[in-house]
């Protein structure tokens, strides 16, 4: 029976991969990629030339069975993101679900790394005791019940969002008075962490328009 490897690779700085990870994306038959041309930078940068394949949110169940045809032939395959943990807020969790459902001896071993999550509450000073993830919001269904959620809890609450909906997720976060923590392109080149009310680092982003580019980690604490 082969091995299936979950690797963390990593979420800006092509140096954030551990050793382990390096010496296994080398060694495997097969790496599944979000995007492989993504992921060739990475090999490119490592001196990495294993073959990969795409897999991705819209990949079908054609593509799903064919991993699995291939985990079942007895092929070592690694799976990775474009950036972070695979199986966090990704459909990575839902191929290893069918792989543990089809082959309940092959062994998934984590190779953990670089987070985004852990990575932005690591410098945020906040409460880390307990903490809840939300993932990604949603653009419409749900999204008014997980801002009332985020004002009533007494948790961190932490989740990601992107370029294009910040500045409406900020003017949500308004009326929730509680500490943002805007945790921007962590590990990058621009990386920014700014911490206020909503309406201060909503001022900010809104004064500043090149602030509101990149990836966010977005923390409410008390």
């Amino acid at each position: 029976m082969s091995t299936f490897y979950v690797i963390a690779t990593p979420i800006g700085n092509l140096e954030d991969i551990t050793l382990r990870a390096l010496r296994i994306l080398k060694e495997v038959d097969l790496v599944l990629c979000e995007d492989t041309r993504v992921t060739k930078r990475l090999f490119e940068r490592h001196g990495i030339s294993t073959s990969m394949m795409s897999y991705h949110a819209q990949s079908g169940e054609a593509k799903t069975d064919l991993i699995i045809e291939k985990a079942g032939e007895g092929k070592n395959i690694a799976l990775v993101t474009d950036a972070g943990t695979p199986g966090i807020s990704d459909p990575g969790s839902l191929l290893i679900s069918k792989l543990r459902e089809t082959y309940p001896d092959l062994q998934i071993v984590a190779v953990p790394g670089a987070s985004a999550l852990t990575s932005a509450l690591s410098i945020a000073g906040v409460p880390t005791h307990e903490f809840i993830f939300l993932g990604f919001m949603p653009h419409k269904k749900g999204r008014e019940t997980l801002f009332k959620e985020i004002a009533e809890s007494e948790r961190t609450m932490v989740f990601y969002e992107s370029t294009h909906r910040i500045l409406k997720t900020l003017e949500s976060l308004l009326k929730i008075n509680k500490k943002i923590t805007l945790v921007r392109e962590i590990t990058k080149i621009y990386e920014e962490v700014l911490q206020g009310s909503a309406e201060e680092i909503l001022k900010i982003l809104t004064d500043t328009p090149e602030k509101q580019k990149g990836e966010f980690v977005v923390i409410v604490s008390e």
